[in-house]
């Protein structure tokens, strides 16, 4: 058996291995659907502003990312596309949800949404850290 070490992997070879634990989840979890879910506010020239993008499973509803462009921010944007996808997670059976938060990202904001912080990750990635935080939908 030889064991490379690859300093700078090709996308191929992430790909196939989180294809691979991915495969190995399913056949094994209680659940048998992962659905993508996104929100997005566009511009009149059709360029994505503002959006929200996660998944559902189970009785979870998992956000990855909230994003809001400067020029929107302060406008309660955020808010407002938090709440639709929350609503939308709802809508597909969810009850509960997951996000994680950098300390200089929108813990704050979260927390004003009901969230709670769960865990969090000190020395993240050095100095900072990193909050797991849930709410009951």
């Amino acid at each position: 058996m030889n064991i490379e070490i690859l300093d700078a992997p090709e996308q191929s070879v992430i790909d196939f291995l989180d294809k691979k634990i991915a495969e190995f989840n399913w056949a094994n979890w209680e659940v048998d659907q992962r659905l993508p879910l996104a929100v997005q506010i566009k511009n009149p020239q059709g360029d994505i502003i503002a959006g929200a993008a996660g998944r559902s499973f189970g009785d979870w509803l998992l956000l990855n990312t909230l994003w809001v462009s400067e020029e929107l921010r302060g406008q309660h944007v955020g808010s407002k596309l938090l709440q639709q996808f929350e609503a939308s997670g709802k809508q597909r059976g969810c009850n509960k949800c997951l996000l994680d938060t950098l300390n200089f990202q929108a813990m704050p904001f979260y927390q004003k949404h009901g969230y709670e912080t769960q865990w969090i990750q000190q020395g993240y990635p050095q100095t900072g850290c990193k909050y797991y935080m849930t709410k009951s939908l």
